[in-house]
């Protein structure tokens, strides 16, 4: 298999391999393509000790990377995922937050490893899209969410 040319890696502190299994049992295209380990000591691990796991999200190639506790995420990466309605919204939110994760503010909301997702129905991109007042109103409305609701943007929308 030829590795991609652009492939997100994300540094986990040794669980990269939960992370990347949780992925792909919750998003559709996606899957643990490879675990590989440590072929000798590194700074914070051993010889033997799962080193990396390639995965995709959506079929996005990424790759997890045990490298301790050096690094943390943050919010200056999210994925972001493009939901249908709001049964999908929904289901990918209830995902991660219901697995150890945590709600925040406008869509987003953070993994139980720190990963942070933007949950964004299609509704509020197009009311977004629309500029002027009805943007305005859609975007006022998102403000005051953690969880997108559908309906709410669709009614701010209207106006």
């Amino acid at each position: 298999m030829k590795t991609a040319k652009n492939t997100i890696c994300l540094w986990c502190d040794k669980d990269d391999e939960a992370a990347a299994r949780f992925y792909a049992a919750t998003f559709p295209s996606s899957e643990v393509t490879a675990v590989h380990k440590a072929p000798s000591d590194f700074p914070g691990g051993k010889a033997g000790q799962i080193l990396t796991v390639e995965f995709t999200v959506f079929g996005i190639p990424c790759i997890g990377l045990n490298g301790g506790t050096a690094f943390n995420q943050s919010e200056a990466f999210s994925f972001q995922i493009a939901t249908d309605d709001q049964a999908e919204t929904d289901r990918y939110w209830n995902a991660i937050v219901g697995n150890g994760g945590q709600e925040s503010a406008c869509g987003w909301c953070k993994d139980r490893w720190g990963v942070s997702w933007q949950i964004t129905p299609r509704a509020l991109t197009e009311a977004m899209n629309a500029g002027g007042a009805e943007a305005k109103r859609a975007f006022d409305a998102m403000m005051k969410m953690k969880k997108i609701d559908v309906a709410e943007i669709e009614k701010a929308r209207r106006g």
